[in-house]
């Protein structure tokens, strides 16, 4: 069997993607084959199809259950020894970050006393002279 990459031209058939164990068919034109660069893919011949299909359908069917429960047995076991509040702790470090990207912090740095928290005399005046204006 033939090996080719992602982005490449190729003739029309069927092929094998080594890292998603999908079929990418492509038409009587001939095409390129989608992905990634790097993704690997192998030419198989039409009646090859015929065993590679279900023997991938049988991975996916004995493995997937299996992976579920494996999971679940983890989470369990995270539950039972404690470990919960460490992941909780580590998910809400990476969904809440400290800065937010394009924020401007113009007031300083957390714990340092802030410029913009001091009320000078001349905003005071201003402050009065803008009420005075709005009535």
């Amino acid at each position: 069997m033939t090996t080719y990459t992602s982005n490449s031209s190729v003739s029309p058939g069927y092929y094998l993607s080594t890292k998603t164990f999908g079929i990418e068919v492509i038409g009587d034109e001939g095409g390129t084959l989608p992905g990634p660069a790097g993704v690997k893919y192998l030419a198989v011949p039409f009646p090859l199809l015929f065993l590679v299909v279900p023997v991938i359908g049988l991975a996916f069917l004995m493995f997937l259950p299996a992976l579920g429960f494996a999971l679940f047995a983890k989470a369990i076991a995270m539950k039972l020894t404690g470990h919960v509040a460490e992941g909780a702790s580590s998910l809400a470090a990476t969904v809440a970050p400290d800065l937010a990207t394009g924020a401007a912090y113009m007031a300083g740095h957390k714990g340092d006393e802030k410029a913009a928290d001091k009320v000078t005399p001349e905003i005071e005046k201003l402050e009065e002279e803008i009420k005075s204006k709005r009535g």
